[in-house]
């Protein structure tokens, strides 16, 4: 099939990957080329060229900004024109494409809300819970537009039916365990913003007396300076934005994985990433966790106590390995994800 995959602007698809949805439309990509299917890529221009992209916009909008910048009326008017433009002129084309299908990752509501002006279907795939802005777009689609949920948890909070639930997949030969020692500590990953809880995760740790590793990139400056720094000391430390090899390395070498969303986390790939590579999760039950842990993968918390957290992690660090791998395994297969859209894609296209 001809596919048009357009991805979220606020981002560059390229290591080490901003967040979950960078490196699922990556990793969708290329599973999808590998099948022999012929994917266009349309991202920001500080994309990996390795990946095929065509540019709709120079830069990366980062609209995910900080409370601080979100003040800034003029910043965010401005990044929002970045978006606007960069969609507008895409669905513009599209309208004169020869594109099988366009499966859209992004997080705008444009691309669903113009589905009536391009001659191929669109296959939107929700990675949130509901804005306001893609809400009202749904009420304007296409009919013959698809709705996909990542997990039935974030589809049952739309007001339309999904018509499908495809759960991210991830590679699984490269997020594995390493055969390598097992280190007493607990491993943390993620964007460190204020919904992701790195704070709560290192009061856990500091509770558990049990050594910590944060990785990932600071995309809250003001909330890592005055919630997260203070906790940190020489057993829990921030290794910082680690690209997709190093993260697999610390996460196969940790006891237990840490995963504590203050907000309905649509998926979380970082829960699949360590059952992958052998390591349990310890978390709280909020969004999409209940839905990926089992009893033998993983202890949840039901809310952000550190106290209940820190319990959670001594438990969660004698569950077996094998049967993390295993889940990750009938869970979260790239090529099995890859060809459920292929599915979803020949159905729209019919």
């Amino acid at each position: 099939m001809k596919i048009a995959m357009v991805a979220s602007v606020r981002h560059g698809l390229r290591e080490p990957f901003a967040g979950g949805l960078e490196r699922h439309t990556a990793d969708l990509a290329r599973r999808l080329r590998e099948a022999g299917h012929a994917v266009t890529v349309f991202a920001s221009g500080q994309s990996d060229p390795e990946l095929g992209v065509e540019a709709i916009c120079a830069a990366d909008s980062e609209l995910d900004l900080s409370p601080a910048a979100r003040r800034d009326v003029s910043m965010l008017s401005k990044r929002f024109m970045v978006e606007h433009d960069a969609y507008l002129g895409l669905m513009l084309r599209l309208a004169e494409s020869d594109f099988d299908v366009i499966h859209d990752n992004s997080l705008h509501y444009l691309p669903l809300s113009m589905s009536r002006s391009v001659p191929a279907p669109v296959v939107k795939v929700l990675h949130t819970p509901p804005t306001p802005w893609l809400e009202s777009a749904l009420r304007y689609r296409a009919p013959t537009s698809v709705l996909v949920s990542v997990s039935r948890s974030n589809a049952v909070r739309w007001s339309t039916p999904v018509d499908r639930v495809v759960h991210n997949g991830i590679d699984l030969g490269e997020f594995a365990p390493s055969g390598g020692e097992i280190r007493p500590r607990a491993i943390w990953s993620g964007r460190i913003v204020p919904e992701k809880g790195a704070a709560v995760a290192l009061r856990a740790a500091h509770l558990a007396d049990m050594d910590l590793v944060l990785a990932g990139p600071i995309s809250d400056e003001g909330y890592f300076r005055r919630e997260v720094e203070p906790l940190l000391d020489e057993r829990r430390r921030h290794l910082g934005h680690l690209r997709a090899a190093a993260l697999v390395a610390e996460l196969a070498a940790s006891a237990v994985s840490l995963v504590t969303p203050l907000w309905d986390e649509p998926y979380g790939l970082v829960v699949v990433e360590s059952l992958a590579c052998g390591t349990p999760v310890a978390g709280i039950a909020r969004g999409a966790l209940p839905e990926l842990l089992t009893a033998d993968t993983g202890v949840m918390a039901e809310a952000a106590d550190p106290q209940e957290l820190a319990r959670c992690l001594v438990e969660a660090s004698k569950l077996d390995r094998a049967a993390c791998r295993q889940r990750a395994c009938s869970l979260a297969d790239g090529r099995r994800m890859a060809a459920q859209y292929v599915e979803v894609y020949e159905a729209a296209a019919a």
